[in-house]
């Protein structure tokens, strides 16, 4: 059974952690990671329950993005493209002992279609069981489903997981471990599931705990109180590397820091004032003084990102110069204090970030005053993460800067459909639409010529570098510090799992 508790202080959660192994009746291995769990509810901390291996979907991923087989072991499509057809994996049981079935399956499916996220775009008309098959009826052809149902807010739950509103009220999953307790929004502890179908892991026990500030995060792992913590800053890495108990990781992965331009504000909805933006930024100077690996991004797509990735586009560099001329050409003048004015109206805006990516409000710093270089005045909101989606909702949001993860799904095109369709994402656009743009999106998730799918996804990356209704800043590495404690332990690039089921104890 799982135990709900009212979460306890950090301080006296770092304090347990310190306890000495001989305290503890059977060994933890403790991850330490800047993510809150937000509650039961997949749409808001599905991550959380995939990345400990708590729940599993239908499809999985392989490190570059193809399908694999998850909880179905294969699947067809109709000639048309509007009928898939999913067999499932058999005698796989839920945490509460129940039988996966197709009946449970389209349950959890028809809740998650029913929420916010990414299977709800998803043209889905029905989804039924039929002789012990998942059937799923679309509308029109829909190239991205296998990755959706890959995404982990698609987790299937068991049915005993719902109310009778069909909200999530408890996490039954089907995964390695089951979920022994959740103390939201900083802590959730796991067993391992002996009834697993799989391979049984060598870890017995685990713990996840959600820690906001980096350097907290990096001293968990330097005093041996965490076995596995993730997203370190670039000057915890420094000191971390010298500590022979800690092996550091790294590995590249399908994320980017970007500028969130409200492009429907009055300062922002010129495309030439969004490239002078882009000729104001330093990536370089970036990425070596802050992120402190080669990351600067002269587009929105990593080479990570091998499909995505345009080596035909005129890369986004640094022309502080340019900048300042094509900004003069709107008819933006410096004040006395070298603030642009235009009509008597300075250029300032605000630039919202969150601190739960340590490098976040580091490169917002560096952003301020290089565009302060040019004349543009800029206010920093650091703030939750959460005020982003909020402010893009209530239109007040001018500037933000994210880390985008374009492996929400294997494939990206499942998050470029919820962040650049004509109505925007919170993620991505904002009050920005291009009709070229949608119409080539369109036909590439539809397959309507996969001959020109690659000449589809070329177009559509040239239109976001030439409008740039998000402005890149660069590209990511997920990095870990894992004690020697264990072994096996891999960095996923679609970080969808930490990889707790191919661990084990070293000594």
């Amino acid at each position: 059974m799982q135990k709900f508790v009212r979460p306890p202080l950090l301080v006296l959660m770092l304090a347990a952690a310190a306890l000495p192994a001989s305290a503890a009746p059977e060994r933890i291995a403790a991850l330490v990671a800047p993510f809150e769990i937000k509650g039961t509810d997949p749409t808001l901390s599905g991550d959380i329950f995939l990345k400990m291996s708590i729940v599993e979907t239908l499809v999985n991923a392989d490190s570059s993005g193809q399908p694999l087989p998850g909880l179905a072991t294969n699947w067809s499509v109709s000639d048309n493209g509007r009928l898939w057809r999913f067999t499932l994996r058999p005698g796989v049981k839920f945490h509460d002992g129940s039988a996966l079935s197709a009946e449970s399956v389209v349950n959890a499916l028809e809740v998650s279609r029913s929420k916010p996220g990414l299977l709800d775009k998803a043209p889905v008309t029905a989804i039924r069981a039929e002789n012990g098959q998942v059937l799923i009826t679309l509308s029109q052809p829909f190239t991205p489903l296998l990755s959706m149902l890959a995404e982990n807010r698609a987790q299937i739950l068991a049915p005993a997981s719902y109310d009778n509103s069909h909200k999530v009220v408890q996490i039954i999953g089907s995964g390695p471990y089951r979920l022994t307790s959740l103390q939201a929004p900083q802590k959730l502890t796991v067993t391992r599931f002996r009834d697993y179908w799989g391979h049984a892991p060598a870890i017995e026990q685990a713990s996840y705990m959600a820690v906001g500030r980096a350097e907290t995060r990096a001293l968990l792992a330097e005093s041996g109180n965490a076995d596995m913590v993730l997203n370190l800053d670039p000057a915890s890495r420094s000191r971390l590397k010298n500590n022979r108990k800690i092996e550091l990781m790294a590995v590249s992965i399908p994320r980017s820091v970007l500028l969130k331009v409200n492009a429907g504000h009055p300062l922002l909805n010129d495309a030439r004032v969004r490239q002078a933006l882009s000729m104001a930024l330093d990536r370089q100077g970036i990425a070596r003084a802050i992120l402190r690996y080669p990351a600067a991004a002269d587009q929105l797509f990593p080479p990570s990102v091998a499909q995505w990735h345009n080596p035909g586009l005129t890369p986004l560099v640094y022309q502080p110069q340019q900048a300042q001329a094509l900004l003069e050409e709107l008819g933006w003048k410096p004040g006395a204090d070298g603030i642009l004015q235009r009509n008597g109206q300075p250029f300032t805006l605000t630039l919202t970030t969150y601190p739960d990516r340590p490098e976040l409000p580091l490169i917002a710093a560096a952003i301020q005053q290089q565009l302060r270089d040019v004349g543009i005045q800029l206010t920093i909101n650091t703030t939750n993460s959460g005020e982003i989606a909020a402010k893009h909702h209530d239109g007040t949001l001018e500037l933000a800067l994210v880390a985008r993860n374009f492996a929400l799904t294997p494939d990206p095109l499942g998050t470029l459909l919820q962040d650049y369709a004509p109505q925007g994402g919170d993620w991505g656009a904002m009050n920005w639409s291009n009709a070229t743009f949608n119409q080539t999106l369109a036909d590439l998730v539809q397959g309507r010529n996969v001959a020109k799918s690659q000449t589809e996804r070329q177009q559509l990356t040239r239109i976001l570098q030439t409008e740039l209704p998000a402005i890149p800043v660069a590209w990511y590495q997920q990095t870990a510090a894992v004690s020697k404690r264990l072994s096996g332990a891999t960095l996923d690039p679609f970080e969808r799992t930490f990889g707790l089921e191919n661990m084990r104890w070293s000594e």
